[in-house]
């Protein structure tokens, strides 16, 4: 197992990618602590961890709050006596468009997912300082890469967890700590399918080589990959899960493809345009 008996803090990990992250860091051995803003969440995605023979504990935590944060850390010292991953998953969405998005939308949305991570990895690396060795991964976003239609606010606030997760590994690296990101592109989540609206979607598709939405274990993969002692010499990188959309230029459908599209699908048969027999010709 790559985390046996490994501590990890993640964070939103009530449902979704968190969870999915959750269950597959338990199943390698690790204890984890579900942390999430709704409790419900956290205890039940725990007991379903613990129903698989895995430990977990369920905490209640609001990222914005730096005494929540703290508290967080302190609990988690007081079960399982130290602390070696976080995985900065919490965060909100919006897609709205950059002349509609209010003030509080927008502080809202950098709260949450840039100063939450900001709090919640400050902490954990205080933390980690104290054994000399820890893992931090913040989950990041294609929308932080490149200018998306409505990503004003959370673009914004992705674009900032990159580079602190940039600065984060030039600071903590010497000191045992390593910091690394990821960067998902659309995923099918429980959220993806209440806000991505059709022509969403739709555009999606027509800019991945993929062809589809990433499932959440895949991003739960290249999670357990950075988490592990499998990353020991990769420090600062972001890792796009992307389908490809971060490589793609321009696609379209190769002439041969077009051609084969076109074509009906059995041959016409060819038009005899024999004349008739001289005794058969009408004449005027």
């Amino acid at each position: 197992m790559r985390l046996m008996r490994k501590v990890a803090i993640i964070t939103g990990s009530g449902r979704g990618i968190g969870q999915e992250i959750a269950v597959l860091f338990a199943s390698e051995g690790a204890r984890i602590v579900i942390a999430d803003v709704n409790a419900e969440n956290a205890s039940r995605a725990a007991a379903d961890i613990a129903a698989t023979g895995g430990e977990a504990y369920g905490l209640k935590v609001d990222i914005t709050d730096p005494a929540q944060v703290e508290s967080l850390m302190q609990q988690t010292l007081i079960k399982y006596g130290r602390l070696d991953i976080l995985v900065n998953n919490a965060g909100v969405g919006l897609s709205k468009p950059f002349l509609d998005t209010s003030l509080e939308e927008w502080e809202r949305v950098l709260r949450i997912n840039l100063t939450g991570t900001f709090l919640c990895a400050q902490s954990a690396a205080r933390e980690m300082l104290k054994s000399g060795s820890g893992k931090i991964i913040n989950i990041a976003s294609i929308s932080g890469q490149r200018g998306g239609q409505g990503r004003a606010a959370y673009g914004a606030a992705k674009a900032g967890v990159i580079l602190l997760t940039q600065v984060m590994a030039v600071e903590l690296a010497p000191r045992g700590i390593s910091v690394n990101a990821i960067a998902p592109g659309p995923v099918d989540t429980d959220q993806s399918r209440e806000t991505h609206s059709e022509a969403t979607r739709h555009a999606y598709h027509q800019r991945l080589p993929i062809k589809r939405y990433g499932e959440l274990r895949e991003i739960a993969n290249a999670a357990l990959f950075l988490a592990s002692d499998e990353s020991s010499f990769i420090v600062g990188h972001v890792l796009n899960v992307d389908g490809g959309f971060r490589a793609a230029g321009l696609m379209f459908e190769a002439d041969d493809e077009l051609a084969r599209r076109d074509q009906p699908s059995e041959p016409l048969r060819p038009v005899r345009s024999e004349a008739p027999p001289a005794d058969k010709r009408r004449t005027t």
